[in-house]
């Protein structure tokens, strides 16, 4: 009891610090964290990326007033040259190019992928990326595929902390074909709520929330969320929250054995099934040099 007393008292200490110096620090440090924004790649993916067309979009931000240039990178599809193309939203810390051996794995389901950094990430504008920022950019991109490849299905795809921007993405947007997340949640307290310390009441201090529990059911489009039953960053059944939350149709889809990293690899059928399920029929089989990546971050 002592101890939970002092922790309740440090945590009154911060929040009165936090009141008489203000939030802004207290929103910039807590930015950083979440999105841990850098030009960092991990093992082979830079050079899976290779052969990946550079994509720049420049845009005026609402958010920050200044002119913004996102880079991308772009995959085109298979066949049918004329199939479905897919935004790539991808999660905290790693670039664009971290995310080429998903972009890879899309393809081999049939789309033609476009996958961008987010403000702070890689070589896209240097700016702490935000909440509002993020969501900016993502719908920055959404524009820019509906120019430069009007007539075709597009849908949003988001990993982790993508997921939330996708959710917001689809929530505001009525010309998607469908929406898959994986690995994502119901909103940053809920997750910090799920942490080791989560019994601790610091939810109402977290500027950064991304409630996609609220955004969701305003997606009027097919909703795919799958989850790997092994993720020990984002619980599974905080996934099954967000899927409740939705209107049909949706999908739920848990991938035995499936981790943070790498449940797009082992679930690689079940996505399959899924988009027929959803979308009906879908692309032939997947290349299988995509199938044989395995280490997904």
């Amino acid at each position: 009891m002592r101890s939970t007393s002092l922790i309740a008292l440090l945590l009154s200490l911060l929040a009165a610090i936090a009141v008489v110096s203000g939030c802004g620090l207290l929103d910039e440090r807590q930015r950083d964290w979440i999105f841990q924004p850098g030009d960092r790649s991990w093992g082979h993916s830079a050079a899976m990326a290779e052969g990946m067309e550079d994509v720049w979009i420049d845009f005026h931000s609402q958010v920050s007033g200044r002119p913004v240039r996102l880079h991308g990178l772009w995959l085109p599809a298979g066949q049918p040259a004329d199939g479905p193309v897919l935004l790539y939203l991808h999660g905290a810390r790693w670039n664009v190019q971290g995310s080429a051996p998903r972009m890879r794995q899309m393809q081999a389901l049939g789309f033609a992928v476009l996958a961008i950094d987010y403000r702070g990430f890689g070589k896209s504008t240097t700016e702490l990326p935000s909440e509002d920022r993020a969501f900016e950019d993502a719908r920055a991109a959404w524009d820019w595929l509906a120019a430069h490849h009007p007539g075709r299905p597009r849908y949003i795809f988001g990993h982790s902390l993508g997921g939330a921007i996708a959710i917001d993405l689809a929530s505001k947007v009525d010309d998607e074909r469908g929406v898959l997340v994986e690995g994502t949640f119901t909103s940053i307290p809920e997750v910090a709520a799920s942490m080791k310390w989560g019994w601790l009441p610091i939810g109402w201090l977290i500027t950064q929330r991304m409630e996609s529990v609220r955004k969701v059911a305003r997606i009027g489009s097919p909703l795919l969320v799958v989850h790997g039953s092994d993720d020990r960053l984002i619980s599974p059944d905080i996934g099954r929250r967000l899927y409740d939350a939705a209107r049909q149709p949706k999908a739920f889809v848990v991938v035995e054995g499936g981790t943070h990293h790498d449940t797009i690899v082992r679930g690689h059928d079940q996505y399959r099934s899924a988009l027929q399920a959803l979308f009906g029929p879908w692309p032939g089989p997947a290349p299988a040099d995509a199938l044989a990546l395995t280490d997904h971050r």
